[in-house]
């Protein structure tokens, strides 16, 4: 299995969103080479529960500056977090019965996520708050 890496594409303009979106590759990047290395499950475990704390927070941090600055896609793009995060809870789900299928499908399912929602979702959101949506 092939890491993901980023892309140019997946930037939305705004460097401290692009650094989240980096470092939640990464993540997704530590927890299929953790599976991929047989780790001890505890291990894999605490990789996902990472991934999903940090993905999580993105989302949540995310969702509450969409409805303070009134973003008029905000159910579309909370929607959208959501399925995410019942892929990736159903990935986590398969994890022991099914090693090298998972570590491909975590892979798999967020790259074409993120390569998707970026683009679209994200790009569309931070060009429409702004370059600093804190000041």
């Amino acid at each position: 299995m092939a890491p993901i890496e980023w892309k140019p594409e997946y930037s939305v303009g705004n460097p401290s969103v692009d650094h989240e979106h980096q470092e939640l590759i990464d993540l997704v990047n530590q927890t299929a080479s953790a599976i991929l290395d047989n780790e001890p499950e505890t291990d894999i475990q605490d990789s996902f529960g990472d991934l999903l704390r940090a993905i999580t927070a993105h989302f949540a941090l995310e969702e509450q500056q969409m409805k303070a600055y009134g973003y008029d896609q905000r159910a579309q793009h909370k929607g959208h977090h959501e399925r995410l995060l019942d892929d990736l809870r159903d990935i986590m789900d398969d994890a022991e019965r099914s090693p090298d299928k998972t570590a491909e499908r975590l892979a798999t399912t967020l790259e074409a996520w993120f390569a998707d929602h970026f683009k679209t979702h994200d790009a569309r959101l931070h060009d429409r708050l702004g370059p600093h949506p804190h000041d």
